[in-house]
């Protein structure tokens, strides 16, 4: 695959500035990604801009999870379900390193608001809308059976459970490589340069105005149409553009904790049910972590306001010491926590948690289409509704020649179903012939597919295993910060005890080589990785 690093950013601002584009995306995120990867496969021109870092909004904060969404059937959202089980198949063919299968318990008890006769009737609804397409059908445990496939789980008042199948995923990391395929289809993608503002003739936009955040540098992008793709900054971006917008958004707040694996030794994820509200808390077992949320409640701020609270703490703990009392989970447990925005579009739904998933696609006379709510499942499926809708404001002849793609293939050649296994396979020869630890390539070919053996070949023999990886998301993410790396390249920050510091010196020196940082750029770098780190974990004083 072509780079994808700090050069090239250089490289495609200085195309944005002097050529015109088909479209010009605003938004960085899985939508936008995804908009970019089908636009620039039609073989239309595509410019794309993200304010912040790629994925750094919500499309990194969710429960990382692909899945239909059991609970909607409940709102009767079967279209819904129908789309994103259907997705969620598609999904462990276009990106196997980062899709996985996962088997879910739904515990149920005296008290649950739903019994086991109507939850089995959801299992099979569940399963049908699959197309029975699922890794595995589900599976109905009376409580003793249920006790011996989780032990951890709490006894008292337990009828039964149902075993049934979805995946999870690496949010963060499927937005860049989602990038990296629109990059290979000839998309000009930039982090760090912000819409400000547009440029108008006869009532319709002509160029979008910009900031580069790195060189301050001030220009503007002519657009023959743009698309907004911000997510919960979608009003506020609408209101930069048009004059007489109406907000159309109930963003919600969402918090998840991430413990150590042996903490709470989960032998499938557990789908919580609060049972007394609807809305749904996942225990989920990773390879590197257990992630408990979400929290979902009503967000008023701007959403670069958001925060995890001691409250939000306290509302996941007690639920996890709810269903899982023996664990005897505590906040210092907690390794660390994450907190996003939904972009729910208003419904007028009576609570949060009923507030459909559901995404809505605007066109505006003035050359713009928006796009907003929706499920990260579904996100392949509603980047093409999202193009085709920008595509009638396109002549006839236009609309012919920007054919639809097929962007239910692989995201990259290196991680097909079969290049995936293949690479699995040859993990022990690579180990032998570079004299690393079998368990470092085990992890790169898990994470790259046979991308892993170019890495491998690509950069010093010296490199330790995080050293590989930073090299990796520099040229290959366009990733500019210690603290996006952190964050949203690997799992140290949320999975690490000590949040990866002591890979900080070893991590620091690749990026101050490949950036060409002096001495005080890497300690102001070091500097705002730690003041992030402090921020996201703030709450933990008041425990």
């Amino acid at each position: 695959m072509k780079n994808f690093s700090f050069a090239n950013r250089i490289q495609n601002i200085n195309k944005m500035k002097t050529q015109e584009f088909d479209l010009v995306i605003i938004g960085g995120g899985i939508n936008g990604a995804g908009v970019a990867r089908d636009a620039s496969a039609r073989g239309m021109k595509v410019a794309l801009i993200e304010a912040r870092d790629f994925a750094s909004g919500t499309s990194s904060k969710s429960s990382k999870l692909i899945h239909g969404g059991i609970r909607y059937l409940e709102n009767m959202e079967f279209k819904l379900v129908f789309e994103a089980l259907n997705e969620r198949t598609r999904l462990f063919e276009m990106a196997p390193h980062l899709v996985h299968p996962l088997r879910f318990m739904i515990p149920l008890y005296k008290e649950s608001r739903v019994g086991m006769t109507k939850m089995g009737m959801g299992m099979w609804l569940y399963d049908a809308l699959s197309l029975f397409q699922a890794p595995e059908m589900h599976e109905r445990l009376n409580a003793k059976h249920s006790l011996e496939r989780m032990p951890a789980i709490r006894s008292e008042n337990l009828l039964g459970s149902y075993i049934y199948s979805d995946a999870y995923m690496d949010d963060d990391r499927l937005v860049h490589e989602t990038l990296r395929s629109a990059n290979d289809n000839g998309a000009l993608c930039a982090n760090y340069v912000k819409a400000t503002g547009a440029q108008y003739e006869n009532g319709k936009i002509t160029a979008v105005t910009c900031e580069d955040q790195v060189s301050k540098d001030k220009f503007s992008i002519k657009a023959r149409h743009v698309i907004s793709s911000v997510g919960p900054w979608t009003d506020q971006v609408a209101q930069s553009l048009l004059r007489d917008w109406k907000k159309i958004l109930r963003p919600t707040k969402g918090i998840h904790l991430t413990l150590p694996k042996h903490r709470l030794p989960l032998t499938s994820a557990v789908v919580m049910g609060a049972e007394k509200s609807d809305r749904i808390v996942f225990g989920i077992p990773r390879h590197e972590m257990i992630i408990i949320g979400t929290t979902d409640t009503d967000f008023k701020e701007s959403p670069e306001n958001v925060t995890t609270t001691p409250e939000d703490v306290k509302y996941l703990l007690s639920i996890t010491d709810h269903y899982f009392p023996g664990a005897k989970i505590t906040a210092h447990d907690v390794i660390a926590s994450y907190a996003g925005v939904r972009p729910l579009v208003q419904d007028g739904s009576a609570s949060e948690g009923k507030t459909s998933r559901e995404h809505t696609i605007l066109n505006d006379d003035a050359g713009i289409t928006f796009v907003a709510g929706g499920k990260y499942t579904t996100y392949r499926l509603m980047c093409q509704q999202t193009v085709d809708r920008a595509l009638e404001s396109f002549t006839l002849e236009e609309r012919v020649k920007f054919a639809k793609a097929d962007t239910a293939k692989p995201l990259n050649s290196y991680t097909s179903v079969d290049a995936f296994h293949q690479a699995q396979s040859l993990a022990d020869a690579w180990s032998k012939e570079t004299a690393r630890p079998l368990e470092d390539i085990k992890l790169l070919t898990e994470r790259y597919g046979l991308e892993a053996a170019e890495i491998l070949e690509k950069y010093s023999e010296n490199y330790s295993y995080w050293q590989l990886e930073a090299a990796q998301a520099i040229d290959a993410t366009m990733c500019l910060h210690l603290s996006d790396f952190y964050a949203r390249r690997v799992p140290l920050f949320l999975a690490d005890r000590n949040h990866g510091v002591k890979h900080l010196d070893e991590i620091g020196a690749v990026f101050q080589e490949k950036l060409g940082w002096s001495d005080q750029r890497l300690h102001e770098e070091k500097h705002n990785l730690t003041a992030y780190m402090a921020h996201e974990v703030e709450w933990k004083k008041h425990f």
